[in-house]
């Protein structure tokens, strides 16, 4: 990145995040927000929120998101970024309309979005900005000054967000015993999402045959593998697999599911497993759950052993992309030539979302994007 360190127009940064409970209590109220409209009983809610129960009743999403807050506040000042950063969630506290009026509040006029979601599809980039628009309006409603958002560009294949996940695979390698290290397998899983929802994701161009979603994780996938193979002189055999599906069973999501995948592997006599959760920024329910919980004890009743890589969260040097795509973002807008880093063969991913981009499962406003109401 240039040298220069100036962020105008952007005078502040919101961390955007999923939101999860942090008690018991917590839960169905949750669970309420992330389903609102469905017409879910609270009696399926608590079903469904047992995962949570196990924990109790927190998810370790909010604590991933303090650690992250932290981290870009100390990269942001030991780089001499004069930058405030803020933090609110689409679906629990500190929650994102709460958050967009403190800043407002705060004189905050031009704001550059990190969304905890590194690839595109709807639920990962378009309903994120969608809940821009819909607290955008709300500060309207109440006669504020609305603020302009601008999201920051997808970080899927940003060498700062892939490393980390390489050195996790690494130590997972390391950690398996040696008479079975050579011969594992890679795992990289990813939230399962419609068949539909992943043919439509990216821009229009992109769309068919699994969309920017599959495109993008596969890239991400083979950047790992290739970087493991220069360090331990191996080539592991891998495959991109999925997690944590909800919804009708008649509608076809991406598969295979990680479970049958490990039943596969243990049936054609693989020694050994490393699952790699490339489709996460952070620990939260998903991974502590699916992967930590269920697939391990599936692991366990196979006589599988596996490992359980670390996702990035708020390693330095996913602050520090952070950090270079607020400037590189900040650049653009200037007029100036900006350094736009990524790894692999995609190219760094647009800044502005295109008319249908991801498109919505409904006609709603979504901000950040050429068709934004809040431009």
């Amino acid at each position: 990145m240039s040298d220069l360190r100036d962020p105008a127009p952007y005078d502040a940064l919101l961390l955007l995040s999923f939101g999860g409970p942090e008690g018991p209590d917590d839960v169905v109220p949750f669970l309420a927000n992330v389903t609102r409209g469905r017409g879910i009983p609270e009696e399926r809610l608590k079903e469904v929120g047992k995962h949570y129960f196990l924990f109790g009743g927190v998810s370790p999403i909010n604590a991933h998101n303090r650690a992250l807050l932290e981290a870009l506040r100390k990269d942001f000042a030991e780089h001499g970024l004069d930058l405030p950063v803020y933090w609110g969630n689409r679906n629990w506290a500190p929650y994102l309309t709460d958050t967009l009026r403190e800043m407002t509040a705060d004189g905050h006029r031009r704001i550059a979005v990190l969304a905890t979601s590194a690839y595109a599809s709807y639920s990962g980039c378009r309903q994120y900005r969608e809940n821009l628009a819909e607290s955008l309006a709300a500060l309207e409603a109440e006669g504020l000054r609305v603020p302009r958002v601008d999201k920051l560009r997808h970080y899927f294949n940003h060498p700062g967000f892939v490393r980390p996940m390489v050195d996790g695979v690494l130590a997972s390698l390391a950690d398996l015993p040696e008479d079975v290290r050579t011969g594992a397998h890679l795992a990289f899983t990813t939230h399962s999402i419609p068949i539909s929802a992943a043919d439509a994701s990216g821009p229009v161009e992109e769309h068919g045959d699994g969309g920017a979603y599959l495109a993008e994780h596969l890239d991400v996938a083979r950047l790992i593998i290739d970087a493991v193979r220069e360090e331990t002189g191996v080539e592991y055999p891998w495959q991109l697999v999925y997690q944590s599906r909800s919804g009708a069973p008649h509608i076809p999501w991406l598969e295979p599911d990680i479970c049958d995948h490990l039943e596969m592997l243990h049936d054609e006599g693989v020694p050994a497993v490393v699952m790699a959760p490339i489709g996460f920024v952070s620990d939260h329910m998903e991974v502590l759950y699916d992967l930590d919980t269920e697939a391990t004890a599936k692991a366990a009743e196979l006589g599988l052993p596996v490992r359980r890589s670390a996702t990035v969260g708020a390693d330095p040097r996913f602050a520090a992309a952070v950090r270079e795509l607020v400037l590189e973002r900040a650049a653009t807008e200037q007029g100036r030539v900006a350094l736009r880093c990524a790894l692999g063969a995609l190219g760094p991913s647009h800044d502005l979302c295109p008319v249908g981009c991801c498109p919505a499962r409904a006609l709603k406003p979504a901000a950040a994007g050429a068709d934004s109401p809040y431009a």
